[in-house]
């Protein structure tokens, strides 16, 4: 069982995780040992999620999203399979995570009287710049 936070946990058997050769530095180890992790999880099909989560989680997600709803997440940071093993399953904690928490409703509001006048007076003032930039001066002004 992984655990999410307090209220939140998955199965084991919800995440599948893969092994699969690791690019970048390493020499020959790097081209015969399987190291990097590849986990799956199946974004439509999770009964521990609840729909809102879900479609949270879908939009977080971004592109480890694909078309078929399965969250896709390659951890290759380490030289052995546990660790990244651990990482993979780490990373996908944390989008959940972030999924879980409820967005606070936003209050629209209006600006008050003094925001207005100062936005007023802003404005009088770019434009007295402006018209200074107009070519004759008028010594009337």
């Amino acid at each position: 069982m992984i655990r999410i936070n307090d209220n939140l946990s998955l199965e084991d058997d919800e995440i599948e995780i893969s092994f699969i050769r690791a690019s970048g530095p390493g020499g020959q180890n790097v081209n015969k040992v399987s190291s990097a992790a590849q986990l799956r999880f199946d974004v439509h099909r999770s009964s521990s999620l609840s729909g809102e989560i879900k479609r949270r989680l879908r939009v977080i997600a971004g592109n480890r999203l694909t078309n078929d709803g399965i969250i896709v997440i390659t951890a290759r940071n380490f030289r052995t399979q546990d660790a990244n093993r651990k990482d993979a399953v780490e990373r996908l904690v944390g989008l959940i995570r972030q999924a879980a928490i409820v967005p606070k409703r936003r209050v629209p509001t209006r600006p008050g009287r003094a925001a207005k006048e100062r936005r007023l007076k802003g404005k009088a003032q770019r434009a007295g710049v402006k018209k200074l930039r107009g070519g004759k001066i008028n010594p009337d002004d």
